[in-house]
């Protein structure tokens, strides 16, 4: 494909990612999406112009040198594409699975720009995703070459997108790296948060064991930073030289209205979390599986509601809604999902919110007082405000509230930490190089933005990985 010119290139049609039936999937937990051929990555990487000035590679927040990675595709030199990705990410399995490119560098790319319409930008997340695929299944992974040890210690709180980046940048350096993760498990919200038919377990694990057994990464697990052990422990006690917190964001929002005391009324959080990292879809084995909900109703509209609401029909639901104040054309969730949502059976419910939740006598959820929106003129974010109309109010009927508003951080680790400076939401505060408040502590990811993305995480950790080589020399 390398003779073929740019008005050729533009006429290639966009390969289709292969995806499970609707009616199969939303019976198993197996990944809905099932990855491109030899011959569709091909396919899609020749429709890539290769442009010098690589505006796609300014729009990841890690820098994957991307048309470089592309044209390996192009010449089916798959080890050498994933060769190229992980100059600069370790993860590419996952990002290629979950993060948002079409508001990051397939925003940015010429092909997309050129047909006005991002949606025909080349497939960059799914090339990714066959590359890193490819190395694992065939056998032929490895990762960047590890510098000779500096003697020094590294500590990171949180084993989530975030810490995982900065302990590789930081294991790469030499440096003798020690992950402490709260749960029992390593992955952060990529374990907990994301569901399996979204990204396998499996494929985490594996970037996980690489990290441990290529670069020497230790993951000490059952270690809630604040309440296990200190900040000041690990600098003082333990001797580490420095730290990396990319804890992330635990805590949920609720809509502080009434009935949320209500059996039947349940954080995103929960359930997911209960679904991923303790299997409750599992009826035979899980420890704790999932009550049944004949009517769910999910409340937000990024992409942990469409995580929570897809969810519910595999735990056993008749029905699922998602309610959302503003329009469809608002929502912060990935357009993929909404439309893997809308296959499955969601129903949306648009420029609606919640007033009141409603219980019977044994105070179990029976429904809620639903208000009716219209949209406005555009908030300070540059979305349009959503308006209460007077005298709007219906009663929705269902028996499980599911509320998917987002997440702070948890303050433990904030109030055990003494003179570090944290905002009024308790995001913790850094500079330009993610340094915190503290000398010799960094922080990185949703502990710092509130929630955000896989990909963000990960270039908070970059950052902080490269100021802490800087101060360890």
């Amino acid at each position: 494909m390398s003779n073929l010119s740019v008005r050729e290139r533009l006429a290639i049609a966009p390969q289709e990612m292969p995806v499970q039936e609707p009616a199969v999937r939303v019976k198993n937990m197996r990944e809905v999406a099932l990855g491109y051929t030899e011959e569709q990555a091909k396919t899609e990487a020749g429709r890539c112009l290769a442009c010098k000035n690589a505006p796609c590679a300014r729009g990841c927040p890690v820098g994957v040198q991307i048309p470089r990675f592309i044209v390996e595709i192009q010449k089916g030199d798959f080890k050498a594409a994933v060769d190229v990705i992980k100059e600069t990410n370790l993860l590419p399995a996952v990002c290629g699975r979950v993060c948002p490119q079409e508001k990051q560098c397939q925003l940015e790319c010429t092909v997309g720009k050129s047909l006005k319409s991002v949606e025909k930008a080349v497939a960059i997340g799914r090339l990714e995703r066959f590359a890193a695929d490819w190395e694992r299944e065939n056998n032929r992974e490895t990762l960047p070459a590890k510098a000779a040890p500096t003697g020094k210690r590294a500590a990171v709180i949180g084993s989530g997108p975030a810490g995982l980046t900065a302990a590789a940048d930081l294991a790469r350096a030499g440096h003798d790296v020690t992950v402490f993760e709260a749960l029992h498990k390593a992955g952060g919200v990529m374990v907990y948060g994301i569901p399996e038919f979204r990204l396998p377990k499996s494929v985490v694990s594996h970037e996980i064991n690489n990290l441990a057994a290529q670069l020497g990464v230790k993951f000490e697990t059952n270690f809630l930073a604040g309440r296990t052990g200190t900040i000041k422990e690990l600098l003082e006690k333990e001797q580490f030289d420095a730290v990396f917190i990319g804890a992330g964001a635990g805590l949920p929002k609720f809509l502080n209205i009434e009935g949320e005391n209500l059996v039947g009324v349940f954080s995103a959080n929960e359930c997911l979390t209960r679904a991923n990292l303790m299997k409750a879809w599992d009826e035979e084995q899980a420890a704790t599986p999932a009550v049944k909900s004949r009517v769910v109703a999910v409340i937000g509209g990024g992409n942990v509601a469409m995580d929570a609401a897809r969810m519910a029909f595999r735990l056993g639901a008749e029905q699922v809604h998602v309610i959302y104040r503003r329009t469809r054309d608002e929502m912060p969730a990935r357009a993929e999902e909404i439309e893997h949502a809308e296959e499955e059976g969601v129903v949306f419910n648009f420029l609606r919110n919640p007033a009141a939740i409603l219980g019977d006598e044994q105070g179990r959820v029976t429904g809620m007082e639903l208000q009716k929106f219209e949209i406005g003129e555009p908030d300070a974010s540059g979305r349009r405000s959503p308006l209460p109309i007077a005298g709007s109010e219906y009663v929705f009927e269902c028996d499980t509230v599911i509320v998917a508003l987002g997440n702070e951080p948890n303050p433990l680790l904030t109030k055990t930490t003494a003179s570090l400076a944290a905002d009024k939401r308790g995001r913790i505060v850094v500079d330009a190089t993610q340094k915190t408040s503290l000398d010799a502590v960094y922080a990185g990811g949703d502990i710092t933005q509130g929630a955000a993305t896989v990909i963000l995480a990960m270039g908070d950790g970059r950052r902080a990985a490269a100021a802490i080589n800087k101060l360890l020399g």
